[in-house]
């Protein structure tokens, strides 16, 4: 407490002295493009009007293999810092808020929930980076829902290269046979209702080969919530 005196917390966003750790400044509160509706039904696409309940062109042309797909902010120029701070410098003081804006914007993928189960990284990638950002932020959605993760139900069982700069399809490839259900969590997920838990969303093409191997593992189904996802017109031919 003396230290906060001392040094008060500033925010993650704009470096502005705010109240607790972790929350932002007027400045970030104004720069974040916080999502809700109207959205697409099925992955949360924001649209521009209100349409009523309808899906985006994506999804009516390609129905996803997950259930629902919500994230709290969009991912661009103005949140970039935040979501990099966090992933790859240690900012994870910023966990409880994130926390708070996930479990808003996907209340109704998490409605019913019967675990969390964070996407994971190669071996390799975890060491070198330390923690799994996807691990903390399910862990921390645990404390602000009650509802439990499984923290280790799958594995990256083979190295990929990253997923920038590839399309649609090239992410497709990429992630396809990377993940996998450990064999003793096959009884603890079998008829479940699942959330994978992830920091950004661009296609969903790795959210979708996580569903994949958990709905043939037997989950009953998979839906998936992400703190921030790329927000751009898709192609459902690319």
């Amino acid at each position: 407490m003396l230290a906060g005196l001392v040094w008060p917390p500033q925010s993650p966003f704009g470096g502005g002295w705010v109240s607790r750790p972790g929350q932002l400044d007027p400045a970030g509160w104004t720069a974040v493009d916080f999502l809700d509706r109207p959205w697409c039904v099925s992955c949360g696409y924001p649209f521009a009007y209100d349409a009523g309940e309808v899906v985006c062109g994506a999804c009516a042309a390609r129905p996803l293999v997950l259930g629902l797909m919500r994230a709290a902010f969009v991912y661009n120029e103005a949140s970039r810092k935040l979501v990099l701070d966090f992933k790859h410098g240690g900012r994870t003081e910023t966990l409880p808020q994130f926390a708070r804006w996930m479990a808003r914007a996907g209340a109704e993928a998490l409605e019913g929930a019967d675990a969390l189960v964070p996407v994971p990284l190669h071996p390799r990638r975890l060491l070198s980076r330390r923690y799994n950002q996807s691990s903390l932020l399910a862990s921390a959605l645990t404390r602000e829902t009650g509802i439990p993760v499984e923290a280790d139900a799958l594995r990256r069982s083979r190295a990929t290269t990253t997923q920038g700069g590839k399309s649609a399809k090239g992410r497709k490839r990429n992630v396809a046979g990377a993940f996998r259900v450990r064999e003793r969590y096959t009884a603890r997920i079998t008829g479940k209702c699942l959330v994978l838990v992830d920091d950004v969303m661009t296609t969903g093409a790795t959210l979708e080969a996580c569903a994949r191997v958990l709905l043939r593992a037997g989950a009953r189904q998979v839906n998936a919530v992400a703190l921030s996802r790329v927000v751009r017109p898709v192609n459902p031919l690319t």
